[in-house]
């Protein structure tokens, strides 16, 4: 499985795979943070309902952690490979990757905002 703690040893597989230098991947990764913690806060549900549980309970994920789920959208943006082809880097279904794709491409776009780092023209 491809993860952060891998490739930031190697800059060069890194800026062909997300874009980024790991120095650039570390600036992005605070405001990233925030736009995540700030959809998803940890007292309420993915859908937005109040928890009536502690979170952190149950199966731990493959995207754990904020910097796997910041690698993966950027190798997402960067290389844009078949859903299927990123589940098995990621070592996900193909349904999970449109989930995860669907859920962090707004995160990422928020987070490239606040450092003013989006592109001036808008595709549509």
């Amino acid at each position: 499985m491809l993860t952060y703690t891998k490739l930031k040893r190697n800059r060069r597989k890194c800026l062909a795979l997300t874009g980024l230098t790991p120095k650039e991947f570390s600036a992005l990764l605070p405001p990233f943070t925030r736009a995540y913690e700030e959809r998803y806060p940890a007292d309420k549900t993915l859908a937005g309902k109040p928890r009536r549980r502690k979170a952190g309970g149950g199966r731990k994920g493959v995207l754990k952690d904020l910097e796997q789920k910041l690698l993966f959208s950027l190798v997402h943006q960067k290389t844009y490979p078949l859903q299927a082809l990123l589940g098995e880097v990621f070592e996900l279904s193909q349904s999970r990757v449109n989930e995860w794709v669907h859920r962090l491409l707004p995160i990422l776009k928020s987070a490239l905002e606040e450092l003013g780092l989006l592109p001036e023209r808008d595709p549509q």
